[in-house]
């Protein structure tokens, strides 16, 4: 509808519709999330939750259809497997953009229940999305290096409890916990100080996975292995979508059982934390073979 227009014209017009969306659903979602902060009783929980997950699928949607309307881009969506409303998933995507969580939440929209995702402590301060995540019960993590533990030994499994408290909500209600496995987004910057053995993803963070199926096994239907990828916009995608380049989007899903040999103490076993890394990796190196398809050889 609009993309015949020049960037230095979209880009104004794109990003202000973008941030009156995002604004206009967070204020409500955040509105919400206080009174939930007020009246802690389940029966107000249950009550607007729903009306809270409806108004984030909605802000996903509008996001899209804005994107749709100032890009001439392709959709490429496809799912191997059969999803559902009413079960529990575990999705894990590769991570390129800020993109990715829009198109995850449209798409979670009309085929799976309301997703979770897990945030970086710091984007607590970011306007209307922080608020809005606290309100909708999304974890925040706070990852610590190894050499920060060992400076201050008593946060040592702090994340993880984090992790545990979390799913003991999402046990109440289908849900889609989403971990972006790689623990940031993928730079070419990040990819070589990663020294990244892979080559279009980082190396993948074991631990958080391992900790939410001990945590949830029970309760998840399938693993959703999520590959998300921008082959003509691989340099600097969010860019390129607000002045209207945005080129090919191809999101496809692996539907993944959730086997026993992969459910165990990540912490404390060392034979079953090895044969964790080396499913999760065989994983990795899977979509990393499926991307390079898509994008050629660098």
């Amino acid at each position: 509808m609009f993309s015949f227009l020049p960037a230095f014209v979209l880009f104004p017009i794109h990003f202000l519709l973008q941030i009156i969306n995002l604004g206009f659903w967070a204020i409500l979602i955040i509105c919400l999330g206080l009174v939930k902060l007020v009246l802690p009783f389940a029966w107000v929980k249950a009550v607007l939750n729903p009306i809270m997950h409806f108004f984030m699928f909605a802000f996903g949607v509008i996001s899209v259809l804005i994107i749709k309307a100032t890009n001439r881009a392709t959709w490429d969506y496809s799912v191997k497997g059969e999803l559902s409303k009413n079960k529990w998933y575990l999705m894990m995507p590769n991570h390129l953009s800020y993109l990715d969580i829009i198109l995850l939440i449209e798409f979670a929209a009309t085929r799976i229940p309301a997703p979770k995702f897990f945030l970086k402590k710091e984007l607590i301060w970011l306007p209307f999305v922080g608020l809005g995540a606290w309100a909708l019960d999304m974890p925040f993590m706070r990852r610590y290096s190894r050499e920060f533990v060992e400076k201050n030994p008593h946060l040592k499994g702090k994340d993880i409890e984090t992790t545990r408290k979390s799913c003991e909500k999402f046990q109440r209600t289908p849900t889609t916990v989403i971990n972006f496995v790689e623990g940031s987004r993928y730079t070419p910057q990040k990819h070589q100080i990663k020294a990244s053995t892979y080559q279009n993803l980082l190396p993948p963070k074991a631990g958080g996975v391992a900790f939410t199926l001990a945590a949830m096994g029970e309760l998840f239907t399938n693993i959703l292995d999520v590959t998300i990828q921008y082959p003509d916009n691989t340099e600097h995608p969010m860019m390129d979508i607000l002045c209207g380049r945005l080129g090919r989007v191809v999101v496809h899903i692996d539907v993944l059982p959730v086997e026993e040999h992969i459910i165990g103490d990540y912490f404390n076993n060392e034979s079953f934390r090895v044969s964790f890394q080396l499913w999760l990796n065989s994983v990795w190196e899977q979509k990393d073979k499926y991307i390079s398809q898509l994008v050629g050889p660098k």
